[in-house]
């Protein structure tokens, strides 16, 4: 945990005034150049700044925050003002200088999140870890919330697209080429925990600028799945060359990170865009025997390859880096409690409490089960799961329904199949600004297609 000590009133009033200030600024700039919003949160999505907070440190993502509250400002409060008008000109954009009006009707995916929302407060009430819970509803659930309305209500059009896909490939190039002094030095920048763990560890996993090297790999991940699509789709041969310079540099820097579970999302990405641009069944069958030939490469590798599963305290637990006992011990939470589960946010505590976790186990024990659908269920019991369940359902229906050959909404699509797999095999799914953005974006894709086809 990152020590620090709280600041002076009057610093702290200095820094909101300066925070109300650049808000106003970002406002005013998206009420002038509405495509702006969109550009800029995507340019904020990967930076967290450490904030400790009732004796835990919180990773925030402080410049998303502002982007957000000025995307509020600029286009979601003139929207549900009273007789605000659309002025210049109005239309999608709602104008050079409105509020987004694009008139895009609620969907089911909508309704779910939304309720899945709603479901998350209502259970904190009874959550054995109500400042945990807390902490999520108000540094993500609502946030990211608003998040998903503004790039749903955006005024998406081909050159915006390429804009943030451009944004975040620059974003990702830059952050491998941290990684690559990170690696060189062995040292990184962020994060003591991992620094400490790299020290007793055999390899040294890099996370760049990020404070998880998993959180990296997935962010690297789900560019590079981007970016795949923008070749396979690609015509001019130059971009197509660009593009695979580009995956180089970006895999090399997803190796460093060391993350089993960035490297199977990103071939379940790419397996997707492979079925997509290909053949589905021929897809099937070379990813069922490349996941056999995986398996018998682990099973029979040395322990020098760091697998986990052979050599000294080899196992599944070790291999999975003690997840496997999450695992188990969420199961046995869900099983004690399984219609509401203990209450949003109360997973850790629940799972120290049960285990009679010593203090050394207990320090390194998580927020979450590293498997988002086990956290659901000892968290929210069979209504949270039953949720979840259908949210994923719908959200994939509607963001490959009628994709046909729009390699943007394709990519989308494959990213979010990507990110739900990392989720499965890690953490933070609408923790997890990332999985807003990307439902936000498919949907109002997905909407302007719709509406194309539906007025030829």
């Amino acid at each position: 945990m990152i020590a620090t000590t709280l600041p002076s009133p009057g610093v702290i009033a200095a820094g909101a005034l300066a925070a109300l200030m650049v808000i106003a600024a970002l406002a005013l700039v998206m009420r002038r150049h509405p495509q702006a919003f969109p550009v800029l949160a995507v340019l904020a999505l990967p930076f967290r700044l450490p904030i400790s907070t009732d004796g835990r440190t919180v990773n925030l993502l402080l410049p998303l925050y502002a982007v957000v509250a000025a995307g509020t400002l600029a286009h979601l409060v003139p929207r549900l003002l009273p007789h605000s008008g659309t002025p210049h000109g109005g239309g999608q954009a709602g104008g050079r200088r409105g509020a987004y009006r694009s008139g895009r009707p609620l969907m089911a995916l909508d309704w779910l999140l939304g309720v899945a929302v709603v479901l998350y407060v209502l259970q904190a009430s009874y959550s054995t870890d109500l400042s945990k819970a807390a902490q999520n509803i108000a540094f993500f659930y609502v946030p990211f919330g608003l998040l998903y309305v503004l790039m749903r209500e955006a005024p998406w059009t081909p050159r915006l697209v390429g804009r943030c896909f451009g944004v975040a490939v620059a974003l990702a190039v830059l952050f491998v080429g941290v990684g690559f002094v990170e690696y060189y030095r062995k040292a990184l920048f962020l994060n003591p925990k991992v620094v400490a763990s790299d020290e007793f560890g055999n390899y040294f996993r890099v996370n760049s600028l990020f404070f998880d090297p998993s959180i990296y790999g997935r962010f690297l991940a789900l560019v590079m799945i981007a970016a795949t699509t923008a070749v396979l789709w690609g015509r001019a041969r130059r971009e197509q060359l660009i593009g695979a310079a580009i995956l180089a540099w970006l895999l090399a820097g997803l190796v460093t990170s060391f993350s089993q579970s960035s490297i199977a999302a990103l071939l379940l990405g790419l397996a997707v865009l492979a079925a997509w641009r290909w053949d589905v069944r021929g897809t099937v069958y070379v990813s069922v025997a490349l996941v056999a030939v995986a398996g018998v490469v682990v099973l029979a590798a040395p322990a020098s390859l760091h697998f986990g599963l052979t050599g000294a305290g080899g196992s599944a637990s070790n291999a999975t880096s003690g997840r496997t006992k999450l695992i188990s011990g969420g199961l046995d939470l869900f099983v004690a409690r399984p219609l509401q589960g203990y209450g949003s946010g109360s997973f850790e505590t629940e799972y120290k409490r049960r285990r009679r976790a010593s203090a050394a186990s207990a320090a390194n024990a998580t927020s979450a089960s590293h498997t988002i659908p086990i956290t659901v269920a000892a968290e929210q019991g069979v209504v949270g799961l039953a949720l979840y369940v259908a949210l994923i359902v719908v959200a994939l229906l509607t963001l490959f329904r009628g994709a046909g050959r729009s390699p943007p909404r394709i990519a989308i699509a494959a990213c979010f199949a990507a990110l739900v797999l990392h989720t499965w095999v890690y953490a933070d799914f609408l923790e997890d600004p990332v999985t807003w953005t990307l439902l936000g974006i498919g949907v109002a894709l997905g909407t302007l297609a719709e509406s194309a086809c539906a007025s030829t």
